[in-house]
């Protein structure tokens, strides 16, 4: 056998080079790291020998590099992914947030932060977390809970067998999700005689479950006995690959289809059978339909509980559910017919299995009522004076965009207007991570998009309160001249949240700015703030002046911030569902009683 000596960690990244995916380039697009004491000296050198065929790049904060990774995957539809390393303590904890990000959302990214010495000579090491009943415990343990796959290599001949594990989970469908390499400090700087065979490239493919013909049978029967299906796409569609099989299959059997979150754009906006966003943040003819349903086929959804209103949406007795989905533990969801089987597949083979078999489509006047509802909200305000509100905003970014802009959030008020209001012309154009609703991904995550589709036209939407959370990654963006545009809506303090605490009848208390204790009440300069990082940056005072500098985003070479004030208090009034948000059962303020009144009534409605 022939081998070749190296560092554990040069082993490693030369191994994660030659990693490739089915269209014929490497899997892991490069690495994302912040040097420390833990992953400086061997990582770091290791990487650097690599530089030129595994990029490195540096962030500015552990969390926010971690979500441009995951936003890289995500906009590819998982075909690709990234790495992130640390130092150990604050710079592998830092990283905990993104992984359940990840996690949640089902988006593979390879985790490696540095940990303690497997040795044990010099311990406590700087920054060591040290568990009193157990010495084998680092800070690194908290991703055990937020990784799909989890190993501290304690050997440098450990890799032999992880680093494959690793990459079949990074790219299993079923099992996608954060891999955490936890790498003892001393061991990536020991050398090991390598077989040479282990750096040969490989090529992992997606692969794409068949249905079991038993699960198959039953559904095909249950979708022919049913009268009235919809079809809830989710963001299982997107990874499949499946937007062009879900469109024929809904034309060829007439089935409406509604759209959560991570499923929006799997239909172009203005197709017929698209009766658009389900759930709490839904528009009225996607929940009437769901409500009327007497099968809700599912593919590839968690049905989350802002799909399902807290599962009081489904409505109608003796409702079946169907769950198409390439996990397990998702396919039987809340008693669910389950199909595991890959998205694409799955349509495929139950077409065949329907052959003709067609229901009547909804009604057109579903759709035209809705628009007819909500278009106004977003058209152009007839009085200048009066501050915008967020449904003007997103019209106005609606008539600057093109069929190639993807418009992305995370948290706040943004998501759910936007859940209701963007038209998204083809697959792809609606990037939002609503599974963990991270504070805090929505510029990182705007550049990582950028990266994994230079041509497109990004545009980042997000309120003051995430800005101020996460906004450090416009240094990077700034530094490296990728260009997208990021939309701040100053609402003043978080506008959403606010509107809820209204809504289960509290008070308004430590939201806006405005009600929380303070001496003085900032009035921070956002745009000179993006300035001083590096992003071209522009205040704007109304919604014409928003359209003129979103028609100049197109020259900018680097990150281009847009600010402007908005009104924290409306909202869509149309469409929506109720929530599980649990009320105070005892309070000494009449509106809470009443909220709790309110509450009890509707969790009764609970399917």
């Amino acid at each position: 056998m022939t081998t070749v000596r190296l560092t554990a960690a040069q082993a490693m990244v030369r191994y994660l080079s030659v990693q490739m995916n089915e269209d014929g380039v490497p899997f892991l697009a490069g690495c994302w790291a912040i040097f420390g004491h833990g992953n400086v000296a061997a990582i770091g050198e290791a990487l650097h020998g690599v530089r030129d065929v595994f990029p490195t790049w540096r962030g500015q904060n552990e969390q926010t590099m971690a979500h441009a990774a995951i936003a890289y995957a995500k906009q590819l539809g998982r075909r690709r992914a990234m790495m992130v390393t640390s130092s150990i303590g604050p710079g592998a904890t830092n990283i905990v947030t993104a992984a359940a990000l990840a996690h949640v959302n089902r988006l593979p990214i390879l985790i490696v932060p540095g940990d303690v010495f497997a040795g044990r000579g010099p311990d406590p090491v700087l920054q060591q977390i040290e568990d009193f009943g157990d010495g084998t415990v680092s800070a690194n343990d908290c991703f055990r809970p937020v990784s799909r796959y989890f190993d501290r290599i304690m050997r440098p001949e450990q890799l032999l067998a992880a680093l494959p594990r690793a990459l079949a989970t990074l790219t299993d469908p079923a099992d996608c999700g954060p891999v955490t390499l936890a790498f003892c400090q001393d061991v990536q700087a020991e050398a090991f005689d390598w077989p040479e065979a282990f750096f040969e490239p490989r090529v992992w493919r997606q692969r794409r479950v068949r249905p079991d013909t038993a699960e198959l049978d039953a559904v095909a029967a249950a979708i022919r006995a049913a009268s009235k299906p919809v079809i809830v796409a989710g963001g299982g569609v997107h990874y499949s690959g499946a937007t062009a099989e879900l469109a024929r299959f809904a034309e060829a059997h007439g089935i409406p289809v509604v759209e959560t979150q991570a499923g929006k754009s799997s239909l172009p906006w203005d197709h017929p059978l698209n009766l658009g966003p389900i759930g709490v943040t839904g528009s009225s003819s996607a929940n009437a339909a769901a409500a009327e349903a007497d099968l809700v086929i599912g593919v590839g959804t968690r049905f989350q509980d802002f799909t399902t209103g807290s599962w009081a949406l489904f409505r109608r007795p003796g409702r079946k559910l169907v769950s198409i989905n390439v996990a397990a533990y998702d396919a039987v969801k809340h008693g669910a017919l389950p199909l595991q089987a890959d998205a694409r597949v799955a349509l495929g083979e139950l077409d065949a299995a329907l052959g003709d078999h067609r229901f009547a489509q909804p009604p057109a006047s579903l759709k035209a009522d809705w628009f007819a509802a909500v278009d106004p909200l977003t058209a152009v305000p007839a009085d200048g004076n009066q501050l915008p509100t967020d449904q003007q905003v997103i019209g106005a970014v609606q008539r600057a965009s093109h069929r190639d802009t993807v418009v992305m959030c995370a948290a706040g008020t943004m998501p759910g207007e936007l859940h209701k209001l963007w038209k998204s012309p083809r697959p792809g154009g609606y990037h939002m991570e609503y599974g963990y609703s991270c504070m805090g991904y929505e510029i990182a995550g705007a550049m990582g998009i950028k990266m994994a589709e230079p041509d497109r036209d990004v545009v980042c939407m997000l309120g003051d309160g995430s800005y101020l959370m996460a906004n450090s990654e416009l240094v990077t963006a700034a530094m490296m001249g990728i260009a997208f545009t990021v939309v701040v809506t100053d609402n003043r303090g978080f506008g959403c949240i606010n509107r809820l605490q209204r809504a289960t009848g509290g008070a308004e208390f430590n939201n806006l700015l405005a009600h929380t204790v303070h001496e003085t009440l900032p009035a921070i300069d956002f745009a000179a703030h993006a300035a001083s990082l590096g992003a071209q940056a522009v205040k704007v005072g109304s919604v014409a002046e928003l359209e003129r500098a979103l028609a100049g985003r197109r020259q900018a070479t680097g990150p281009y911030v847009i600010v402007i004030d908005t009104d924290p208090y409306p909202s869509t009034p149309h469409g929506g569902h109720w929530w599980d948000v649990a009320v105070p059962e005892v309070s000494t303020r009449r509106e809470v009683r009443d909220a709790r009144a309110a509450y009890e009534n509707e969790r009764g409605n609970r399917s």
